[in-house]
């Protein structure tokens, strides 16, 4: 005897809150396609600021149960949630909330998710690149490559050069760090990592040798930070630990500009004692006449690290089965838990 089909949950009204540019970038029309699958969603409506004088936008966010947000998203405050009083969810295509999530939401029991996890596998992906660049000394070899234009005596030159039993440092068992170290696994690598919320057990299970951070900085060949900005770990790298680093090492910063104390950084790089790969910097754009511009043992890029291009497709599909999930009455794959969201980005 076959039994009746459970009745299918009512699609969840959903309204998209990010900037213009987010939308076309992160979600193509097949992403919205797949969206409009699961969800009631007017597709041409975009929120990019929850006190407009739209009535089309007044309706649709009173009758909002889910919210697709992305950068540009305003922030959630107790204005913006009285004008939706059916919110239940914000699915964040993106990494970081912190910008767009206020107490306000967490206090209302709206549940979070966010797309963190797959915006951090371009960010570990660069980072790994960097590091075995960094420690075949590409900058310095290419330099004098472009230099002299004629062969290369590198045993010579650079008879440390290679990544073989070499030490790498990782600054933060955030999900950025945790894949980094996974991803070095398989490379003759010594691999430190540093987190105070991490136990040694658990930076064991990771693959990874604990390390007090003044111990990594002065045993590391290159340092890679992946810590969040918060108010303890401005200037982490302050004058003091860059000098412990060892001459000739690399630091990489894919994490915030805040972290370093710029203007001790350029001071060690201009002696051309350390390496940097920075993708990020502060202030996030240096001024014109920054010397980390043009210095040749500094590799200096926009921001890059991130999803770029066709990975910002990943955060698109990552909101879309968070969706689903969600419409199917499942629980986030990745929700956010406001208890430790003081210990990331």
């Amino acid at each position: 005897m076959s039994h009746p089909a459970p009745p299918r949950r009512p699609r969840p009204r959903t309204v998209l809150a990010m900037s213009g540019e987010t939308r076309a970038a992160v979600l193509p029309p097949e992403a919205l396609d797949r969206i409009a699958r699961v969800a009631d969603l007017v597709p041409g409506l975009l929120v990019t600021d929850f006190a407009a004088d739209d009535p089309l936008q007044r309706a649709e966010l009173r009758d909002a149960e889910v919210l697709v947000t992305g950068w540009g998203c305003p922030r959630l405050d107790p204005a913006a949630l009285t004008a939706m009083p059916r919110l239940r969810a914000v699915i964040h295509a993106a990494g970081s909330v912190k910008h767009h999530i206020t107490k306000d939401v967490w206090d209302r029991g709206i549940a979070v998710s966010t797309a963190a996890t797959a915006n951090a596998l371009p960010v570990a992906e660069y980072t790994v690149a960097a590091i075995l660049l960094s420690n075949k000394r590409v900058l310095e070899s290419a330099r004098l490559y472009r230099e002299e234009r004629s062969r290369v005596n590198l045993l010579a030159r650079f008879p440390d050069v290679g990544n073989y039993r070499r030490t790498v440092g990782i600054v933060g068992a955030s999900r950025i760090g945790r894949r980094v170290v996974e991803l070095l696994r398989p490379y003759d690598l010594r691999v430190l990592l540093h987190d105070p919320y991490l136990t040694e057990d658990a930076a064991h299970a990771l693959g990874a040798e604990p390390a007090g951070l003044d111990a990594l900085v002065s045993r590391s060949d290159v340092v890679s930070i992946h810590a969040p900005e918060l108010p303890s770990t401005r200037h982490l790298f302050d004058a003091p630990r860059l000098a412990r680093m060892r001459d000739g090492a690399t630091l990489i910063n894919t994490a915030r500009g805040s972290l370093i104390d710029t203007d001790a950084l350029v001071k060690e790089v201009a002696t051309g004692r350390l390496d940097a790969v920075l993708d990020h910097t502060d202030p996030e754009v240096l001024p014109p006449d920054s010397p980390l511009y043009d210095l040749p043992n500094v590799l200096l890029t926009p921001h890059i690290a991130g999803s770029q291009g066709n990975e910002l497709h990943r955060l698109a599909d990552a909101a879309a089965d968070e969706l689903e999930r969600y419409a199917d009455g499942l629980p986030f794959a990745h929700p956010v838990d406001p208890s430790t969201l003081h210990q990331q980005a």
